[in-house]
């Protein structure tokens, strides 16, 4: 059983193709601009059986094609790991396309488990600068490179998912930390670039919680140009939110 916080039909957004994504429930970040608070706190979601799961995945498999399938997000998905190994197997064996939406933190023998039946992991990089990191997620970033370069060497399609706040890790010298950090693994499939977006904030009214960022203003268009022209002094493969 799964404790889920939503399910989405028809994803464009959370891996290739048309997708289920799943947003399952509970987080070990505390990400400044996260959109979806209440899926954090690890209570609140309802238990879903990998029986339920397949049964959604099966109805909506002919509109996958040959690349959609599944997507696990959160919160933190692999903070479910024991449970996520009978579901991805499962999807596995039904020939679903499945993926991990993930911050990079939990590589224990379960979360290995499931990462060796994925078919591509979408892991987001906050920033390589480690107190720059902790003040986005007030935790640190020493499990991420190491998850990265598990990644490359069991031969995992990775995408980077970048999310860019003004003035906390978009600057060209942070671009350039992630550049010399990332560019070279061979797994990786491209770099999605996502500006910073205030569209979760009414989230945090509403559950009575404070916004980190208030009065942040998102990316002009030129500043989301000037993104995107320094992640592709390093990537090949660039796609920018937006742009």
């Amino acid at each position: 059983m799964l404790s889920v916080h939503s399910f989405e039909s028809m994803g464009t957004f959370d891996g290739p193709g048309l997708r289920l994504v799943v947003f399952l429930q509970g987080c070990n970040f505390r990400c400044s601009y996260c959109a979806n608070p209440d899926t954090i706190t690890l209570r609140g979601g309802g238990m879903v059986s990998t029986e339920e799961i397949l049964r959604r995945a099966r109805s909506e498999k002919g509109f996958f094609g040959k690349r959609g399938g599944v997507t696990f997000s959160g919160g933190e998905p692999l903070l479910q790991a024991d449970a996520l190994i009978e579901v991805v197997g499962a999807l596995k064996e039904e020939g679903i396309h499945t993926v991990i939406d993930t911050n990079g933190s939990v590589l224990n023998d379960s979360a290995k488990e499931v990462l060796k039946m994925t078919d591509m992991v979408l892991l987001d990089v906050k920033a390589v600068h480690p107190e720059k990191h902790r003040v986005i997620t007030e935790r640190h970033n020493e499990r991420v490179k190491d998850f990265a370069d598990y990644l490359e060497e069991q031969g995992i399609p990775m995408r980077l998912r970048c999310v860019m706040i003004p003035g906390q890790n978009d600057t060209a010298e942070d671009i350039r930390l992630i550049g010399e950090r990332y560019a070279g693994y061979a797994n990786l499939d491209r770099v999605e670039v996502l500006p910073y977006h205030t569209f979760g904030v009414h989230k945090y009214k509403e559950l009575g919680l404070p916004y980190k960022l208030e009065g942040v203003e998102e990316h002009t268009r030129e500043e989301v140009e000037r993104l995107a022209v320094e992640f592709e002094k390093y990537f090949t493969k660039v796609w920018v939110q937006g742009r």
